[in-house]
């Protein structure tokens, strides 16, 4: 009997595996952000998925000079004056048709007050993630390389 039991785990861990190795291919779940300027880490966020919609909030500043009691002052939209600690940096992203990317949406730096399109692509088996901000089409912006937390 235990060795019924033994192979029928056995194929559920075998079974489960590809799922699970999909799952850390996805965007969601929490981030480091590295400065693509200066190689510094600047956050920590946290993407969610809601209804096939991503978006990403600010929970921790890592930045040795960060005020965590800091807000977006630069903002120009709703998120102007709120607090930098849960602010909501992306929003509007969907899975893209065909690829591994999620597109759609847009990203705020809230250092600089702008708001860019934004395309997001896992690499390294969903350990990194591309993130490119672009005005107008993919090939007119940068791309920062965030590290997965968790």
């Amino acid at each position: 009997m235990s060795r019924l039991i033994s192979k029928t785990l056995t194929a559920l861990l075998l079974a489960a595996a590809p799922a699970l190795v999909l799952a850390q291919a996805t965007p969601v779940g929490v981030w480091k952000t590295i400065d693509d300027k200066t190689n510094t880490e600047k956050a920590q966020l946290r993407i969610t998925e809601t209804g096939g919609v991503f978006s990403a909030k600010i929970e921790k500043l890592l930045a040795a000079d960060a005020k965590q009691d800091g807000v977006c002052d630069k903002c120009p939209d709703d998120r102007k004056d709120k607090p930098m600690i849960g602010l909501e940096v992306m929003r509007g992203v969907k899975k893209a048709s065909a690829d591994n990317t999620w597109d759609g949406g847009t990203i705020l730096d809230a250092a600089e007050g702008k708001i860019y399109k934004v395309r997001l692509q896992p690499v390294e088996g969903g350990k990194k993630l591309e993130v490119r901000g672009y005005v107008g089409m993919p090939m007119l912006g940068r791309t920062q390389t965030w590290i997965r937390v968790e």
